[in-house]
């Protein structure tokens, strides 16, 4: 303010300086009033032309320099200068959180969509746009009930009760492929609101084979119980011969040995599930597993022909495998258990066990039986899945002896395939990885 001042001053003394150089006589004093008006207007004029070149400045919104020089006008020029800078510093931080912000949103693996008070959209992640089917140039502040049409989001919002979320199909659903979405507003400030979806097909689908495993178990056993508290009761009240009371045992004990195998599946695949994977540097002889599982395939022919089998075991010799020698033992076992109980008996089977020519190996089962309908096909692995339950109660199957070797398999790194041709027969086959295995010497033919 006081070089302000100052150069107010400073141009009225300089105008009445030059007319007193023009003409010091004291009758011209009207003279120098009039040069110091003059000077006046002129200081008047300079300083409204630096004031209106900072006006222009702020109103065009450059932040370039401008030299406006010292005094008043030019320290408020500087001053607003780093105001401006300031501002814009905060606002490009803002924009940094923001982004920051919303890029967080873009990866979180729930949909996120963001309305205002009237329902239409503002913003939305992707997530969100592969649930509900949105297009970000489309459909952006439109309503989200013109865009997303069902019944029960329809409801939801129009109960306007959000404490609790509301489960609707997703856009990509189909009767073959259902997918099912939990969908949940949370209200914030000014009226808008927080939509939140979720996925939740995987845990529907898994709650569902929790019931259907409840059930399954629950039935199964239930069964063989019901008939032994039936021969219990016979034998306690009724008077029986010597051959009735040893058939009647004979059944009781079938039944017993059918709850004793499903306890024991259940409880492999409980093992499986629940135990550390399995080592990596323990080597199990493919010969050795190969000579368990021919024993016991005869000895489990026997026991449900009354005969022996036609059965054909090839290997390549010293062939071994790094992992648990039991859970190997069983998965390999279950494959030529289920075929030689669902292939009829004067059909031979085939069970191989040779090195792949990428270094890994492959053990197959090929029976000649009545063979798989395609559709049964990708749930044969399911618990408790039977394409026959009559038939598979005959034979004395539980249903978990395929998902104990698929579980097996995954411990193992190896890969479960099954090709199957309705009235040719099926082949099952463990393929394992390279790493997994350590093909040494030449081929071997087991006998028959």
């Amino acid at each position: 303010m006081f070089w302000r001042l100052f150069s107010f001053l400073f141009c009225q003394a300089l105008a009445v300086g030059l007319a007193w150089s023009l003409d010091s006589r004291p009758q011209h004093w009207t003279l120098l009033a009039v040069a110091a008006l003059v000077g006046c207007y002129i200081w008047l004029i300079l300083d409204s032309l630096r004031a209106w070149r900072l006006l222009k400045w702020l109103r065009s919104g450059d932040t370039s320099h401008i030299p406006l020089g010292s005094g008043f006008w030019g320290e408020s020029l500087d001053r607003v200068r780093k105001l401006v800078r300031h501002r814009d510093r905060a606002l490009s931080d803002s924009d940094a959180r923001l982004q920051e912000f919303l890029a967080a949103l873009q990866a979180s693996p729930n949909g996120v969509l963001l309305l205002d008070a009237e329902g239409r959209i503002e913003w939305f992640n992707q997530t969100a746009a592969q649930h509900f089917g949105l297009d970000a140039r489309r459909d952006m502040l439109q309503h989200l009930g013109n865009l997303v049409r069902d019944p029960a989001l329809a409801a939801y919002f129009s109960a306007r009760d959000y404490r609790e979320d509301v489960v609707m199909p997703g856009r990509a659903s189909t009767s073959s492929v259902p997918v099912k979405l939990s969908v949940h507003m949370h209200p914030y400030g000014g009226g808008r609101s927080l939509l939140l979806s979720r996925d939740i097909t995987a845990l529907e689908q898994a709650e569902a084979m929790r019931r259907d495993f409840v059930a399954n178990v629950s039935h199964e056993i239930r069964t063989p119980l019901t008939v032994l508290s039936g021969f219990v009761e016979t034998l306690q009240s009724l008077p029986l011969s010597e051959d009735e009371r040893n058939r009647y045992l004979e059944l009781m004990s079938q039944q017993a040995h059918r709850m004793q195998t499903l306890v024991s599946d259940l409880l492999t695949l409980s093992r499986l599930e629940g135990s550390p994977p399995p080592p990596v540097h323990d080597w199990v002889s493919g010969q050795m597993l190969m000579a368990q599982c021919e024993q016991d395939a005869h000895d489990l022919s026997m026991v449900l022909w009354g005969k022996a089998r036609a059965l054909h075991f090839e290997m390549d010799a010293g062939l071994e495998i790094a992992g648990a020698a039991t859970e190997l033992h069983s998965a390999m076992f279950n494959l030529i258990g289920n075929a030689i109980r669902y292939s009829p008996p004067e059909m031979p089977i085939e069970v191989r066990f040779r090195a792949l020519p990428n270094g890994g190996a492959a053990y197959s089962v090929k029976d000649y039986g009545a063979g798989i309908a395609p559709e049964h096909i990708p749930r044969l692995t399911e618990r408790f899945y039977r394409v026959d339950r009559s038939r598979s109660r005959e034979t004395g199957g539980t249903g978990l002896g395929l998902a104990i070797v698929k579980h097996v398999a995954q411990r193992h790194g190896a890969e479960l395939s099954i090709e199957s041709v309705p009235g040719k027969g099926s082949c099952f086959t463990v393929r394992f990885a390279p790493q997994r295995v350590r093909p040494i010497g030449e081929p071997l033919s087991l006998p028959d």
